[in-house]
């Protein structure tokens, strides 16, 4: 039986891996899945976007050392990742993937994830214990997936339509773009200005239910389709 543990940006998503996706791969045979923030991000303040890499591979590194039969995985937003290859801290694929069409750019970054991890642990490692997952853009995209489940959801049914015309503008949801003042959180905020992240996020997530998102985020289904299959 499979044992997962989920390095997480926020504490939206450590709700959704504790709260939705935990139960969910349960019923699928899992012993154990949790979540851990990367590094002190609930103690600061202010975020200041994505924690560097070094920061993050250190953690990798050092869970698939002290455990060798866990399989670890991200949820971390693609939007707010360093991406400066001049500054110490870069995400690796993450500048490369700016040049990128939509469809390869978490791809470009998950690989350099992986490529970086190998080179770390050395051959002897076993690569299947580590699977990157990079959210485009942010985890609230996904709830786009049904605007009307998630109006209702956070009682703000009369707001249906005007999400689903943000979505409806998209191919996807999780091609909800990623500019300061309209990516899928800030959408959000702007028609509902007391919205809370962890809670109105994940009973959004719980309502929308994991059959629409998905249909609806082609990356996303990937992802869990491959820890579906781990068991």
């Amino acid at each position: 039986m499979a044992r997962l543990f989920v390095l997480v940006e926020g504490e939206t998503e450590e709700t959704f891996v504790n709260e939705v996706l935990a139960p969910h791969l349960y019923v699928n045979g899992f012993e154990a899945v949790s979540a851990k923030l990367m590094g002190n991000a609930r103690l600061r303040s202010k975020r200041g976007g994505v924690r560097v890499w070094t920061h993050v591979k250190g953690d990798i590194v050092r869970h698939l050392r002290t455990d060798r039969k866990v399989i670890i995985t991200t949820m971390v937003d693609y939007y707010g990742m360093p991406s400066d290859p001049a500054k110490q801290g870069a995400w690796p694929g993450r500048h490369q993937a700016t040049k990128l069409r939509f469809a390869k750019k978490a791809e470009c970054v998950e690989s350099g994830m992986a490529t970086d991890i190998q080179k770390e642990l050395g051959k002897q490692w076993d690569p299947a214990r580590f699977i990157p997952f990079v959210l485009i853009h942010e985890f609230e995209s996904l709830l786009f997936s049904d605007c009307k489940r998630f109006a209702s959801a956070i009682g703000r049914t009369h707001l249906a339509p005007r999400l689903h015309a943000i979505r409806q503008a998209f191919k996807s949801p999780e091609e909800i773009n990623d500019s300061p003042s309209t990516h899928p959180s800030q959408r959000i905020l702007d028609l509902v200005p007391d919205y809370q992240k962890p809670l109105f996020g994940n009973i959004g997530a719980l309502e929308i239910g994991f059959e629409a998102i998905r249909a609806e985020c082609p990356h996303f289904r990937a992802w869990l389709e491959r820890l579906e299959a781990l068991k």
